[in-house]
């Protein structure tokens, strides 16, 4: 296993981080673990783009849009 170490940081979020992983029932270097896991241990997803459209604005609502009724197909020209 790798390890790291991170220098100059700064004491409220070290403060922050002691406390969420005291709620967390974890000592603060498994809380880091944990927090790299979730953000970038995991794969980038395949989504297709309109899910993914549809994730990122979802909390946003939704619009209703009136759609004309539809109309059957016109005759195609004839030219003879």
């Amino acid at each position: 296993m790798a390890s790291i170490t991170i220098r100059n940081l700064d004491d409220t979020l070290k403060q922050r981080l002691r406390i969420r992983a005291a709620e967390h029932g974890r000592s603060m270097e498994e809380e880091v673990r944990e927090i790299l896991r979730r953000s970038v241990g995991r794969s980038p997803s395949r989504a297709n783009l309109g899910e993914a459209i549809h994730q990122r604005f979802a909390a946003l609502g939704g619009a209703e849009v009136d759609l004309p009724p539809r109309e059957p197909m016109p005759e195609p020209p004839r030219f003879d």
